[in-house]
């Protein structure tokens, strides 16, 4: 066999030297003129196809599955079962390598991620990548394990000791912080260097005053062997600066300390949540949203996963926002408002900055200052300057029609929900992701539980509701586009081809279920426990969404770097061998979500 056989393309490029060998002796190349049909339905495949030039398409009845351009291979399934479930057509003239069959299986044999690469479905694929060799370097050190970093001795005392004793305690021992029991109800507490700021202030003898009477409780804790990544998002959504780690067995193993946790991490998001915090002007405050996307394109390029860099991006864009709108706005309508953010961001699954989506609810009877839309369009304009364009739709605090008193949005969400017309049923959508960032959360809340209180499960609305997944074009129309094989352009539009119909669909069925959450991921995990969807479509679902999501980030920081408007579309040619495989393993899920929303709610009737 010659040399030529291209193993930088997946699965191939995972295979020890031997490996490579055993392929080499044992592949020939094969010829197929246009039109020639490689594969057929019911036949026992002989060989793993593997394309040298040309293009071949994956039909089932009259459907295109799937076009396979250079360096992608075929089929594998095929070959695991014994048996072709599709029929490949070569689309024009077709030079492809075959590997012979007991070189496959040899392979599998020796080499686990292969037969992963090969065969398994895209959570399991993006498993075996994970655990590559090659890849190890890109690993982010947000996936090592809590008891992975350094750990403080957890020093315990009782409610009842005096704080002197304590801060002998903190001096003989080295330490900022104790464990406090014998708390009522028996919640363990915690005592810091800050708590004894507070003992001081207070004025009463620290040598009478007990521990017990300023400590915090109940603790944050998480456990030994929770991904450090989660622990740092846990810090920064509690604010805390410590975290008790505990067993499952609820013994403590340690405190883990913000310091040692992003030393060892060696990111910056502790550093640009600093910065926020003691911003004291809009100036600084735009210095620290500008570090936000340096930071994801870091967390990015170390491997961290899209779930977690997106609940960074949340965490630290909802804390920017309330910083601003606490300068822009009097105390007296923070006080007496909930500012709210919309689409992605309210989701938890926007990673580089996109157009505003925001509103305002109002405390009822409360008198909103005269200057109300003077201030809501500075903030909207604030924004702007920090890099979140203004909405074209305006849908933003700066358009009357989303600020309101409660009642007056729960009542145009009534309408928008049981009278539909126009725009409503996309406002509904927008408004069904809402997530309070400043002042009082509970205003919101209220609007979004009369809404779920009118929520139903009739077939008709929410079909309407629901078609918009339909508005796009599906796999096989992307895949004619991705190769070049269409009269459309070559442009990719990742959100239009999978992740809105997730997002969508995934949001029409939790309207029905009234499900809370916000988020599709936890969403998802509601419906797969109430049995509307099954659990291992869910996780899917999920590995998809967030593959798709990590596909238009990297797009999207490509587009950075060039100096390029983000659109987030893909570059087929930036696409590897691996990616295209991935992306066709994730718009099949996407396809098996579509058809189930189909046969469920009786869009093909419509």
């Amino acid at each position: 066999m010659p040399n030529a056989f291209n193993f930088n393309a997946s699965p191939f490029d995972c295979l020890s030297l031997d490996e490579q060998r055993l392929v080499r002796a044992s592949v020939d190349i094969a010829y197929f003129p246009e039109g020639a049909v490689v594969l057929d339905v019911g036949v026992a495949p002989t060989h793993l196809f593997v394309i040298i030039k040309g293009h071949v398409t994956q039909t089932e009845g009259d459907e295109v599955l799937a076009t396979y351009g250079p360096d992608d291979c075929f089929d594998g399934c095929g070959l695991m079962t014994g048996r072709v479930g599709s029929r490949f057509v070569a689309a024009e003239e077709v030079v492809a390598y075959q590997l012979a069959r007991a070189a496959v299986n040899e392979l599998i044999a020796r080499n686990t991620t292969f037969g992963a690469l090969l065969f398994s479905d895209l959570g399991q694929k993006l498993s075996a990548l994970a655990q590559r060799a090659d890849q190890h370097e890109r690993q982010s050190l947000t996936l090592a394990r809590v008891d992975q970093a350094f750990l403080r001795p957890a020093h315990t005392v009782d409610a009842a000791t005096d704080i002197v004793s304590v801060v002998r305690l903190f001096q003989s021992q080295r330490t900022t912080s104790v464990l406090v029991t014998g708390l009522p109800g028996g919640a363990l507490g915690i005592f810091t260097n800050t708590s004894l700021q507070r003992a001081i202030l207070d004025g009463r003898p620290l040598a009478q005053l007990a521990v017990g009477a300023l400590a915090s409780s109940p603790v944050v804790t998480v456990r030994p062997s929770d991904p450090l990544g989660d622990a740092m998002a846990l810090m920064l959504r509690r604010r805390v600066h410590r975290l008790v780690v505990v067993e499952d067995g609820g013994q403590v193993r340690g405190i883990l300390e913000a310091l040692d946790l992003f030393s060892f991490l060696a990111n910056h998001s502790h550093l640009i949540t600093v910065q926020i915090e003691h911003a004291q002007d809009l100036p600084a405050l735009a210095q620290a949203a500008a570090q936000i996307t340096r930071l994801i394109a870091a967390l990015y390029r170390g491997g961290t996963r899209i779930g977690l860099m997106a609940r960074l991006v949340q965490q630290l864009n909802a804390r920017l926002f309330e910083r601003a709108w606490h300068m822009v706005a009097p105390a007296d309508l923070v006080a007496n408002s909930c500012l709210f953010v919309m689409g992605s961001e309210g989701r938890g699954e926007q990673l580089l900055k996109t157009d505003q989506d925001n509103g305002l609810v109002l405390r009822d009877g409360y008198t909103a200052p005269p200057g109300l839309d003077a201030i809501c369009q500075r903030f909207s304009e604030v924004l702007a300057s920090f890099g979140y364009p203004e909405c074209p739709g305006r849908i933003m605090v700066s358009n009357p029609d989303w600020r309101g008193t409660v009642s007056a949005f729960s009542q145009r969400v009534r309408q928008w929900l049981l009278q539909p017309e126009g725009d409503s049923l996309m406002q509904l959508a927008i408004f069904l992701d809402a997530h309070a960032v400043a002042g009082d959360a509970t205003l919101l809340a209220t609007v979004r539980e009369r809404v779920m209180a009118l929520a139903t499960d009739n077939d008709a609305m929410l079909a309407r509701f629901v078609a918009a997944v339909d508005n796009f074009g599906g796999p096989a129309g992307w895949w004619s586009r991705l190769f070049g094989l269409s009269d459309e352009g070559r442009a990719i539009s990742l959100k239009k081809a999978g992740i809105f119909p997730i997002v969508h669909g995934v949001r029409s069925l939790a309207l029905a279920r009234r499900v809370a959450a916000t988020g599709t991921a936890e969403r998802i995990a509601a419906l797969a426990e109430a049995g509307v969807i099954d659990a291992a479509l869910g996780d899917a679902l999920v590995q998809s969404l967030h593959f798709l999501m990590g596909l238009r980030l990297q797009a999207g920081l490509a587009e950075l770097d060039t100096g390029r408007p983000v659109t987030g579309n893909v570059d087929p040619e930036r696409l590897s061998s691996l990616e295209r495989d991935l992306l066709k393993d994730a718009l099949a899920v996407v396809k098996r979500f579509k058809l189930l929303l189909h046969q469920r709610l009786k869009l093909d009737v419509l």
